[in-house]
C-alpha cells in the first residue's frame, strides 16, 4: 500500500532567459504556461534581434521583460528573479527540446516533497563527464528557494554574462543544502554550434567558459563539483503530484 501523496501548498514561479531563441522557446513555453505546478512564468528577453518577443506574446499568461540591449544570462536571471511572486523559483533555459509536463513535474517533486532543498536536471546531452558522475554542475534548469538569492540581485547583476550557475552552487555549498539530481533522458539543449553555426558557436562556448573562469578558477571548479556531489540525496520513485490546489 503506498502512502498518498501529501497536499502540496508551495507555489512556484518559474523563470526563463532568453536571447535569440524564437525556434526553440515555443515548446519550452507550451509546457511551462500550462504546467499546474507553475503560479507564473516570467520570461525575460535579453536583447533578442529576433522575433523571440513576438513569440512570447503568444502566451497571454507568460509575463514578458524585454531588455533593450544584450546583458548577459547572470543580470537577466537577477531581473527574473526580483518580480517573481513566490518563494520557490524553477529556473529553465529556453532552448531545451523534448521538454514534457512530465520533466517538469520530475524537476519540482523533490522539493515540493521535502526530499531535497535544491533539484537539477541531468539532461540527456549534459557533457559525458557530467553524465558518468551523475551530476551537471552547470545545468540551467532547478529548483531553488528565493530566499537563496535574493538577497544578492546586486551581485549578481554584476557576474559575467554566464556566471550565474557557478555563484548558485557557492550559496548551496555554503549553506550544505541537499540536492536532488532529475533525470531527464528525453531532453537535450541546443548547443552553440547548432544556433549559430560551428565556428560563432565554438567562440561563444569559449567565451562561457571565460565567464566561468571569471568567477572562480579552475580547481573550485573542480572543488565544486566534488562539494555538490556530497550534498546529493537519493530521491523516491516519482509519485505523481495531483493539481489539487494549483490553478492559474
Amino acid at each position: 500500500m503506498t502512502s498518498p501523496v501529501p497536499e502540496i501548498t508551495d507555489r512556484i514561479s518559474c523563470v526563463i532567459c532568453a536571447f535569440n531563441e524564437a525556434p526553440r522557446i515555443a515548446d519550452v513555453l507550451a509546457v511551462a504556461s500550462t504546467h499546474p505546478l507553475l503560479y507564473e512564468v516570467i520570461v525575460v528577453d535579453d536583447g533578442s534581434t529576433d522575433n523571440t518577443v513576438e513569440i512570447v506574446r503568444r502566451f497571454p499568461s507568460v509575463t514578458l521583460i524585454s531588455y533593450a540591449v544584450n546583458k548577459g544570462k547572470s543580470s537577466a536571471m537577477a531581473t527574473g528573479i526580483a518580480m517573481a511572486q513566490c518563494e520557490l523559483l524553477m529556473l529553465l533555459d529556453a532552448d531545451l527540446k523534448g521538454l514534457t509536463h512530465e520533466h517538469v513535474t520530475a524537476l519540482a517533486t523533490p522539493v515540493l516533497l521535502g526530499e531535497a532543498s535544491v533539484s537539477i536536471s541531468l539532461r540527456q546531452n549534459s557533457l559525458s563527464i557530467f553524465r558518468a558522475i551523475g551530476l551537471d554542475f552547470v545545468s540551467g534548469e532547478r529548483v531553488i528557494s528565493k530566499e537563496l538569492v535574493s538577497n544578492l540581485l546586486g551581485e549578481i547583476h554584476l557576474l559575467p554574462r554566464f556566471g550565474i550557475e557557478v555563484f548558485m552552487n557557492r550559496q548551496i555549498i555554503e549553506r550544505r543544502l541537499s540536492i536532488a539530481v532529475t533525470n531527464w533522458p528525453q531532453v537535450t539543449q541546443s548547443r552553440k554550434t547548432e544556433k549559430m553555426g560551428y565556428r560563432k558557436g565554438i567562440m561563444a562556448e569559449l567565451r562561457m567558459v571565460a565567464d566561468l573562469l571569471q568567477v572562480t578558477y579552475p580547481l573550485v571548479l573542480i572543488s565544486q563539483t566534488y562539494h555538490l556531489r556530497s550534498l546529493r540525496v537519493a530521491i523516491s520513485p516519482i509519485r505523481r503530484l495531483e493539481a489539487t490546489g494549483f490553478t492559474r
